[in-house]
């Protein structure tokens, strides 16, 4: 059986990479006030990590969360780190359930983030069957699960931020 076609997958990342930028421009110049859309926000800070065992221990505590484990079946399943070649994305292996993130290159660590690897979690705890998907992997069923992530574990501004974003370049929800 055939995936539905990803036809938000560039939308969701436009909208996570305009995220991603407000959070750096926030922690660079100390100034956690951001204007969005016309509402003024205060970000949280968002948690960075310094090699992949510290990843692999945030994920492991994310899904031992008792409301994670209560909301998605998923996370009983252990989710592998590992490293990843080239520096261009970091990607879920539903097959084997492995996040893959690129390392430091150059003193640049962009995937060693919170929002990076609650985005690759929430590919984890896809309800569906690995081997006969029923929903795009970035769909609306997708991204409830990771605003709900980001929301209950970043905090909820930065799930107003995210949400705004992803609606402003077009993305449907649930």
């Amino acid at each position: 059986m055939k995936r539905p076609r990803d036809t938000q997958r560039t939308a969701v990342y436009d909208a996570e990479a305009l995220v991603r930028t407000m959070f750096d421009r926030a922690d660079e110049r100390g100034l956690r006030v951001v204007d969005v859309l016309g509402s003024q926000v205060t970000l949280p800070v968002e948690r960075k990590f310094a090699s992949i065992d510290s990843v692999q221990d945030y994920v492991d505590r994310v899904l031992a969360l008792n409301w994670v484990r209560s909301t998605w079946t998923r996370a009983a399943t252990p989710i592998h780190v590992r490293a990843r070649s080239g520096n261009k994305a970091a990607h879920y292996e539903s097959d084997c359930a492995t996040i893959a993130v690129p390392e430091h290159r150059n003193g640049n660590a962009w995937a060693f983030r919170e929002l990076v690897v609650l985005h690759e979690v929430a590919h984890h705890l896809d309800p569906s069957d690995p081997e006969y998907p029923t929903v795009a992997p970035h769909g609306p069923e997708y991204v409830d699960r990771y605003l709900t992530l980001v929301g209950e574990i970043i905090g909820p501004e930065a799930a107003f931020v995210l949400r705004t974003m992803l609606l402003a370049g077009g993305v449907r929800l649930n």
